[in-house]
């Protein structure tokens, strides 16, 4: 069975709690547990931090093992050169994904270090955007 990790850095956590008109209602393992469900083809596995660096040894523990990767990293991706050095330098391939419209938001939201590095970026349908993300490893 093919193995997807979906890796979610700071704040995400809150889901459901954390400013919902953004992030919906619906707590990430709610989610987590429909996706895995319905694409029960693919072992998927979670990792959260709000840690940077728990971010960047995830990604080199599954960077070189894992099917795909499926990463949120945040307000990280807007700060962390790391991070995108650390996608820079594993072979899984990785899909940035974000829950909102990061270019409808504040201006800084609109750099990111993940996305030159990325197999592709996919930004601001809500949870879906996961889904989306799944799919494009069909």
């Amino acid at each position: 069975m093919k193995k997807l990790i979906i890796i979610n850095g700071p704040n995400l956590n809150l889901l459901s709690k954390r400013e919902p008109k953004i992030y919906g209602s619906l707590s990430f393992i709610e989610f987590l547990s429909v996706v895995k469900e319905k694409y029960s083809n693919f072992q998927i596995d979670y990792f959260q931090s709000n840690i940077e660096g728990e971010l960047i040894d995830k990604l080199h523990e599954v960077g070189f093992t894992y099917y795909g990767i499926i990463l949120n990293s945040a307000a990280y991706t807007h700060t962390s050169v790391g991070i995108g050095d650390a996608v820079k330098a594993i072979e899984t391939p990785v899909i940035e994904v974000h829950i909102s419209n990061t270019f409808s938001r504040e201006k800084f939201r609109h750099k990111s270090y993940i996305s030159a590095h990325a197999k592709g970026v996919i930004i601001g349908f809500g949870l879906q955007s996961y889904e989306l993300a799944i799919q494009s490893f069909l």
